[in-house]
């Protein structure tokens, strides 16, 4: 695939990525289990479609595994939504994307596997940008910094999960497997915690599957059609997209501390993406 069609994809997925971030911040009444149900079980259409249509086995290899990576999706994803009703959306989206920092901790630990000396440099500086956003950016809800943060370092856990997992399972397999726990997680959370949606807010909560099963296709697909030092930078753009939904449609402000925290923070992860690319490239290559 060429370079500029993956490229293409890449923006189509973080487009949609960002529709559904600015969905959630509009469903702010709407509380954070309801959100997860109706957002995982709209995809189960489009998953258990697809697997049924290709007959792909829906219990998959590695059971436990795939149960796993649910239940730390379904945890990550739930504070991310509960996160976005105390930070502005693109604030949200910025922290949550430091996953890749607990990722790679979490694969030393687990898959032994090897941090060069400056991604830590990068580590430092995204760390830096949190503590600005914090310290300096007085509209930043402690409160919600946390939850965000805990979703982080439980999306840094389901990497790990699906790099154990590998090529065993077929990704719609491992999606399908996230979005059943999900969807019985949210459900069975929502009975007690229901608000009756009004209106428009039925069609956004079926948008929400919508919205993410394409930003993952289409991310999917880029990332299947050239290298992820190519692909991945441009995954960031979806910070970006947010942060114009959240200014245009939901007035949202963001302080000049804000920003500088929110470019530390992408800066930092695109040269680590970048940089572990290029080292990963040549220990390949000794070996």
């Amino acid at each position: 695939m060429p370079v500029k069609q993956t490229i293409k994809l890449m923006i189509l997925s973080t487009m949609a990525f960002a529709c559904m971030n600015a969905t959630v911040k509009y469903l702010e009444d709407i509380n954070a289990f309801q959100i997860v149900f109706f957002r995982s079980f709209s995809s189960l259409f489009f998953t258990f479609g697809f697997l049924l249509k290709n007959r792909i086995p829906l219990i998959g290899n590695n059971q436990r595994l795939l149960i796993l990576r649910g239940v730390a999706g379904v945890t990550s994803m739930t504070l991310f939504f509960m996160s976005t009703k105390y930070l502005p959306i693109g604030t949200a989206v910025s922290l949550r994307y430091l996953a890749p920092i607990f990722a790679a901790i979490f694969a030393v630990l687990f898959l032994k596997e090897k941090i060069w000396k400056l991604q830590w440099l990068f580590f430092i500086i995204a760390f830096l940008g949190v503590i600005i956003l914090k310290g300096l950016d007085t509209q930043v809800n402690t409160y919600g910094l946390i939850l965000v943060l805990i979703a982080s370092v439980t999306s840094g856990t389901v990497y790990v999960i699906i790099n154990k997992i590998g090529k065993s399972e077929h990704p719609v397999v491992v999606v399908n497997y996230f979005m059943v726990i999900a969807t019985l997680f949210g459900g069975v959370l929502s009975i007690n915690n229901w608000v009756t949606p009004k209106g428009f807010e039925w069609l956004f909560l079926f948008l929400l599957g919508v919205f993410g099963y394409f930003g993952q296709l289409f991310m999917t697909k880029a990332f299947q059609g050239a290298k992820t030092s190519v692909v991945a930078p441009f995954k960031y753009v979806e910070v970006i997209f947010t942060m114009l939904l959240g200014v245009s449609l939901f007035s949202e402000v963001y302080t000049s501390w804000s920003l500088l925290g929110i470019s530390m923070i992408i800066i930092a992860l695109i040269l680590n993406t970048l940089y572990k690319a290029k080292k990963d490239k040549k220990h390949r290559i000794k070996v």
